[in-house]
């Protein structure tokens, strides 16, 4: 009886430590399982780099001082809309100011002077023109008259004839002839001051338009000194005017200013010493930075990226959509320059502005596990062979 009953514990004994077909069935499922999901399925990589920040997308202006100088106003806040043109900084002019208006004072002179003597030209050669005109009134009635003497010299010169006829036939007296001969002299002589009226009125009308002309080419010689005086004068003022504007920085474009040091009235600003920093108005990007390694060739325009911000836990508010829109191709400071833009449709809770700090995912492929897995494995073969 008592080896009946060992005999069926050692059957039991032997039962309970052989597997069963659902154990082995199970087991091969779970690997078959685990082998489908290494060679089908997919998963993610991702790039990451902390060093992002959010940025207008258009490049924001830094503002230095182009020369030294004193501060006599200053207009830069932090925070402050400006208008591109606005004063934010202006240094001491005074000296440019005052020797401005000395030369304005010295080019309003000369003008007056200019018009005046432009005048006096105008007057001259007016005074002229009707000298001229009654130079040629008076010619013509001398010309005229002189026309008026010419007829009893003709009627004279026929007379004298007929009486020397006369007398050589002893047909007149002595003192007749004489007498017709005295009036033929005095009509000749009437005719030749008549055209010594004539030439003297032509000479005195020449002398008086050589005067004239004489004067108007005093008074141009004057005026063209004075004129040549005006371009220097006015290249002068051009060239203060441009000092006194050198003195007053203005914003660049419109915006907000970013940054902004410290500066007072009175104090001196270095040569090439920054102001401060206008950030334009409009839309934001991502900029970030990546090491050549996981940037080149691996991210490029179009791959999906998410953005979590410092400061806003991201299990509270949750991430913000982005897209690669620009990768750069060269390597600066030992790092690439990849820029995002948001989503449009994206709708987070954080107030976006520029210059949040954040991370930055970037999906760069979508790879099998036993790939990654055989990927990581040489990876550590070469490391390893490296070390060695």
């Amino acid at each position: 009886m008592s080896t009946a009953f060992s005999r069926t514990l050692q059957a039991l004994r032997v039962d309970r430590f052989r597997p069963g077909a659902t154990g082995i069935l199970t087991a091969i499922a779970v690997v078959a399982a685990w082998t489908a999901w290494c060679c089908l399925a997919h998963i993610t990589l991702y790039e990451v780099s902390d060093k992002a920040r959010l940025e207008v997308d258009r490049a924001a202006y830094p503002i230095d001082s182009p020369l030294l100088g004193r501060i006599v106003r200053s207009d830069v806040a932090i925070g402050r809309n400006v208008k591109a043109g606005d004063i934010l900084i202006e240094f001491d002019s005074e000296p440019e100011q005052l020797q401005l208006r000395e030369e304005r004072t010295k080019l309003s002179a000369l003008l007056p002077q200019i018009a005046a003597m432009r005048s006096q030209i105008a007057a001259e050669e007016l005074a002229r023109s009707e000298e001229q005109r009654a130079s040629a009134v008076s010619a013509e009635g001398a010309r005229s008259a002189a026309k008026e003497a010419d007829v009893p010299v003709k009627y004279a010169d026929i007379e004298e004839r007929r009486l020397n006829q006369l007398k050589s036939g002893g047909l007149i007296a002595e003192r007749d002839y004489l007498r017709g001969k005295a009036d033929s002299e005095r009509y000749r002589a009437a005719a030749e001051s008549q055209q010594i009226a004539i030439r003297r009125i032509e000479q005195e009308q020449k002398t008086r338009a050589s005067d004239r002309a004489a004067r108007i080419r005093t008074v141009e010689t004057e005026r063209s000194k004075i004129e040549a005086q005006i371009p220097p004068l006015q290249a002068s003022i051009h060239r203060l005017e441009y000092e006194i504007e050198r003195r007053r920085i203005r914003a660049p474009i419109e915006g907000r200013i970013g940054e902004a040091a410290i500066l007072r009235t009175g104090s001196v600003l270095q040569e090439g010493g920054r102001i401060g920093t206008v950030v334009p108005s409009g839309g934001l990007a991502i900029i970030a930075q990546f090491p050549p390694p996981a940037a080149m060739g691996r991210i490029h325009e179009g791959q999906a990226a998410r953005l979590r911000l410092e400061g806003f836990p991201w299990m509270q508010y949750g991430s913000v959509p982005a897209v690669v829109s620009r990768v750069s191709n060269e390597v600066r400071d030992g790092v690439v320059r990849v820029e995002f833009h948001l989503e449009p449709q994206s709708r987070s809770p954080i107030p976006m502005q520029h210059g949040l700090p954040g991370t930055v995912e970037v999906e760069v492929e979508r790879i099998t596990p036993i790939a990654l897995i055989l990927r990581n494995a040489g990876r550590m073969v070469t490391e390893t062979r490296s070390a060695f």
